[in-house]
């Protein structure tokens, strides 16, 4: 992370001062200890923010199957615990200022996809992104690719059970924060996706700002009597 002197600001927000930006269609990892806050900024907005969360060690996972049980939704909201694949916390969603769409469904764009779109030659996507963020932390990629949180993202499922994949309408600004329940690598994807408009209807990947809190700033005070 990046460390500045002072908060950083996105338009009226006031935010934490350690500050990383991720270039439209790349990808983040940072490290998180246990009470630790990172918010997640949709700087330019209808950006996906393809999300996951592994332990020190990679054995555990977020995983969005367990994680739709343990909430009893499918989209996660502020207050809901989000678990590992051995059904242990991870993250706590604990502010959303968008308009709540984030997708628990949709698997992480691949080099396959694009293929089937129609796309030739080597293309962005999330799934490399995850590896790359992976290994920038000297951590193994374990295939496959977990199915990401896909923050910002909207995938209406229909009383039929038919998905539809809409351009996202997250505003410029918007952000969600988490806190991490215990020490985790955090790891982010400002989807690449050009071909099919979920990234607004220009289908073009935008950046995204990520603030980290201190640890002493974010955590969660003990109980006391």
């Amino acid at each position: 992370m990046t460390g500045n002197t002072g908060a950083g600001s996105v338009g009226a927000l006031v935010l934490p001062r350690h500050h990383r930006t991720v270039a439209g269609g790349s990808g983040a990892a940072i490290a998180m200890s246990a009470g630790q806050r990172v918010h997640v900024v949709n700087t330019l907005g209808q950006q996906v923010v393809d999300t996951w969360a592994v332990g020190s060690d990679t054995e555990r996972r977020l995983s969005m199957s367990h994680t739709r049980l343990a909430i009893g939704r499918i989209s996660p909201r502020v207050g809901d615990v989000l678990v590992d694949d051995q059904r242990q916390p991870m993250l706590r969603l604990v502010e959303d200022d968008s308009l709540g769409d984030h997708d628990t469904l949709i698997p992480a764009c691949d080099a396959q996809r694009y293929r089937s779109l129609g796309y030739q030659g080597q293309h962005a996507s999330c799934a490399d992104n995850y590896a790359t963020a992976l290994s920038s932390h000297a951590m193994a990629h374990q295939r496959p690719v977990p199915d990401p949180l896909n923050l910002f993202m909207a995938v209406p499922v229909s009383g039929a059970g038919e998905l539809t994949l809409n351009p996202s309408v997250a505003p410029a600004g918007s952000k969600v924060v988490f806190e991490a329940v215990r020490d985790i690598v955090f790891i982010v994807s400002a989807c690449p996706q050009d071909l099919v408009p979920i990234n607004g209807h220009d289908s073009e990947p935008r950046l995204i700002d990520l603030y980290l809190e201190d640890p002493i700033e974010s955590a969660t005070p003990s109980g006391t009597g």
